[in-house]
């Protein structure tokens, strides 16, 4: 784009904004106390200097009245334009904050190279100081946002900026490879491809265009670009010119030190301010949700920052709805996420109290009981690990198998086997994804899926008793492969009396990394391995009258890459084999699920 098509399309955009903040402001807030509910002025398109010279530049909401308020700071990449996000920056001024928010750099009119991720923790400081010396501030500051305005917050809080009190990061990741490029070492293909190389390659967002695939051509189709091979090369094959940021995604495919230079888990014991951490059973981000709320109360900086840190979880996507994914959870399903948010602002930015901060720190929504209940900490006081082991007769391939799930530990070793076909693959259904990408997130009905004969399907009898989990499901897999290199995907369903295979959780493990995010090594064919998979965490309450069911095969496409079997790196390989998988249970070699089985929860 040349300088000057560059400049119309800034003017444009800024206009934009100018309209777009018109016709919001405008708009009820009905959330907020009458008493609070203040006239704004809006002072646009401030410069913010950052030590290296480069200029992001911010819209500010304030009060009508001239003075000196407590401050919150946003910082996205998706515009300050972005429709929805005014009315929030609204809602804050009219409770009478100050809120800056700002492009982050190299993002619309914000100077400097777009370089996800890179810059948000120096970036971060910089504008949090700049704006607790303002007239406008108080010097007390606050951090809003979620996705990946989350994760800026978590980076920001983790420099120690003075003036920074407290931090509200929704939907967020706190390590971008381990919950967010990854699972396990599975490459989010969707999503990241997605976001990273369709969306957000240069300055400004570019539109989702596999919404309009129906007029695109064959080449061109997001599902077909996808499956094209070599990985390096498929930002070119989308049309695009060589992705910098993409490529050094798949280059740096361990966990190595480019991304722990970033990971926010690296730094949970530099932040010295209180943080309400906020996501969905699907979300994409809820293990960075949980691994927040854990890292701060084990690691925080300060007493404060360990003993206010607070957590909540509903069964929701990467926004809060009553149904999601096909699935009604009931309008008891809804909280006002906003209102907590504000609620825990006023408490630590202006003294104020309020039930959220006598309630208990972990707010959790159980699935099957559909109910919210309080909880201590996490993972919850006196969760138990139930093993339930896999177990049939050698062949549970597909929902019409022999493949059964017993809490007692089988006796006679069996095996199952299934043949992974790269060019085959299982289709993706449900589960944890987010963001425009062409899957359907949430507890979306498996069978489908399971009628697959490369599928294997594990089913206990119906229960009698109600099982209750919540925490980390966990996965001991002993399985062998003829190649150097597969993953193992590994699903927990709830099946309902009808037959509705509801997916509970879902983890996968790139077998190369069965030592550790940071220690690949390949495989010796046909050696079997004891594998640990982590799957989601979770809450739900298996009711009697069920079924609990583990779905095991090798991929969930386009999600995750198809892992091609041959043992080569991360988007290079264009070539792919089919691989024999073989899964070990019973006797020496007993393949078990373990639930985080917790305290009976009162059922209404």
């Amino acid at each position: 784009m040349n300088t000057k098509n560059s400049s119309n399309l800034l003017f444009l955009c800024r206009w934009w904004v100018r309209i777009t903040l018109i016709a919001i402001i405008y708009l009820p807030t009905s959330t907020l106390p009458a008493q609070d509910h203040h006239d704004l002025r809006i002072m646009r398109h401030q410069a913010v200097e950052m030590r290296d010279g480069v200029r992001l530049f911010a819209d500010v909401y304030l009060p009508e009245e001239e003075g000196a308020y407590p401050t919150i700071v946003v910082r996205t990449p998706y515009g300050v334009q972005r429709p929805g996000m005014h009315q929030t920056m609204v809602n804050l001024a009219q409770h009478g904050y100050a809120v800056v928010l700002a492009d982050v750099r190299g993002r619309y009119e914000s100077e400097g190279r777009w370089d996800p991720f890179r810059d948000e923790a120096k970036d971060g400081y910089d504008i949090i100081e700049w704006a607790a010396v303002q007239p406008f501030s108080n010097g007390k500051v606050g951090l809003q946002g979620g996705s990946y305005l989350g994760h800026n917050q978590w980076a920001a809080a983790s420099q120690r900026p003075p003036h920074l009190e407290v931090i509200v990061p929704r939907v967020a990741s706190t390590n971008i490879y381990a919950n967010w490029l990854t699972m396990g070492g599975a490459f989010r293909l969707s999503f990241n491809f997605g976001w990273g190389a369709v969306r957000m390659p240069y300055r400004i967002m570019l539109p989702q265009f596999w919404h309009q695939s129906d007029f695109m051509p064959e080449n061109l189709k997001y599902e077909n670009v996808l499956m094209q091979l070599p990985l390096s090369t498929m930002d070119e094959q989308a049309s695009h010119e060589a992705i910098k940021h993409y490529r050094n995604w798949l280059t740096h495919q361990s966990y190595d030190e480019y991304w722990k230079s970033i990971s926010d888990e690296e730094r949970f014991d530099r932040i010295e301010v209180p943080a309400y951490t906020m996501g969905g059973w699907f979300d994409i981000f809820v293990q960075g949700t949980v691994n927040g709320f854990v890292g701060m109360r084990n690691q925080g900086a300060t007493t404060e920052a360990r003993q206010e840190a607070r957590m909540m979880i509903g069964p929701w996507g990467h926004g809060v709805s009553q149904s999601f994914g096909g699935w009604d959870f009931g309008p008891q399903a809804v909280r006002d996420a906003s209102l907590r948010e504000l609620q825990f602002f006023d408490y630590h930015l202006k003294g104020n109290r309020s039930d959220l901060i006598d309630e208990k720190p972990v707010q959790i929504f159980y699935m099957g009981a559909n109910k919210w209940q309080g909880e201590d900490s996490w993972p919850i006081p006196g969760t138990i690990y139930q093993e339930v082991y896999l177990n049939g007769g050698g062949n549970a391939n597909s929902v019409r198998g022999d493949g059964t799930l017993s809490f007692d530990r089988p006796g006679n070793a069996k095996t199952d086997t299934y043949f992974y076909d790269p060019k085959q693959p299982v289709s993706t259904v449900g589960g944890n994804n987010c963001c425009g990408t062409p899957t359907l997130s949430g507890p979306r009905d498996q069978r489908p899926m399971e009628r697959r004969e490369d599928v294997l399907v594990y089913t206990s009898k119906v229960l009698e008793e109600p099982v209750t989990i919540a925490g980390n499901v966990k996965m001991r897999l002993y399985a062998a492969t003829d190649g150097k290199d597969t993953d193992w995907m590994i699903k927990l369903v709830d099946v309902q009396p009808d037959g509705y295979a509801f997916p509970v959780s879902e983890g996968i493990l790139r077998a190369r990394f069965r030592q550790g995010l940071d220690n690949m090594q390949v495989l010796t064919p046909n050696e079997v391995y004891a594998y640990d998979i982590e799957l989601m965490p979770t809450a739900n309450v298996f009711l009697p009258g069920h079924r609990i069911r583990i779905d095991i095969t090798s991929s969930n496409f386009p999600q995750f890459n198809r892992n091609p079997n041959t043992g080569e790196d991360l988007g290079a390989s264009a070539e792919m084999r089919v691989a024999r998988q073989t899964i070990h249970h019973g006797g020496e070699r007993a393949s078990h699920i373990l639930l985080p089985t917790v305290h009976a929860i009162t059922m209404d």
